[in-house]
């Protein structure tokens, strides 16, 4: 007797109704939709290409014509071909569709986790990838982590709550944009995802409470945890976010 093969990849299709709405998708179609795989971000948080290109960005009709331009290496996410229709793109990731002039960043807006900002030109190759560990390695050198998954050995002065701005593919770190009392944030969690705001005052954590900052918002002073912060400049954002 045969033993049946068990898939251990995880299901490659999800329940439409079970979505994200900033997917963008439509309800009264078909019953599955394409999910993501776990990678740079973690499978809540991100949409697949196929989605992304069809239902979000609406470039393509159909999840032929998708498969098309992604199998055929069409599609960069940060500057590096994808072809997969479950890699998800996630927080600042910047998408682009061969053949199409307008390239896209992806972050929060009114409160949802997503959404697709045209960026220009001049910003394709650069991204804001927030510090989320840090370590030292051999030589006394320091290895960066980010929200993306991606890491950087840098001598780069930069601290966990920090944001970089890289070059992408290369990592480049060009600057870094400090996460303290004067900087310019944005919420990326929440009912206020995608606000900008300043932070007022940056109020230590304990056992049992996160760090948090006292943010200056739409002429309210909101205390909000730093996880769900990312600072994106000092005075106006080094790249275009809102």
């Amino acid at each position: 007797m045969k033993s049946k093969m068990v898939s251990i990849s995880g299901s490659k299709k999800l329940k439409r109704q079970m979505a994200p709405t900033y997917w963008g998708l439509s309800r009264k179609d078909k019953r599955f939709v394409v999910t993501a795989k776990p990678g740079p971000h973690p499978k809540k948080i991100c949409i697949p290409s196929a989605v992304l290109l069809r239902d979000t960005l609406g470039i393509v009709r159909t999840l032929r014509e998708a498969k098309w331009a992604i199998y055929s290496g069409r599609v960069r996410v940060d500057g590096t071909v994808r072809r997969s229709l479950h890699h998800g793109a996630g927080l600042m990731d910047v998408v682009r569709l061969e053949g199409v002039e307008t390239v896209y960043r992806l972050v929060p807006k009114k409160g949802a986790l997503l959404h697709p900002r045209p960026i220009p030109e001049s910003e394709a190759d650069r991204k804001l990838c927030k510090v989320t560990s840090k370590a030292s390695i051999k030589g006394g050198r320091t290895q960066l982590g980010f929200h993306d998954g991606r890491t950087s050995i840098t001598d780069a002065e930069a601290r966990v709550g920090d944001t970089c701005v890289l070059r992408v593919p290369s990592q480049e770190i060009l600057e870094v944009v400090p996460m303290k009392k004067g900087a310019t944030v944005m919420v990326t969690r929440g009912a206020n995802a995608g606000s900008l705001g300043s932070v007022k005052e940056m109020l230590s954590g304990t056992f049992r409470l996160p760090k948090r900052a006292l943010v200056s918002l739409d002429g309210r002073e909101i205390n909000i945890q730093t996880d769900n912060l990312m600072a994106v400049g000092a005075g106006s954002p080094a790249l275009e976010v809102a």
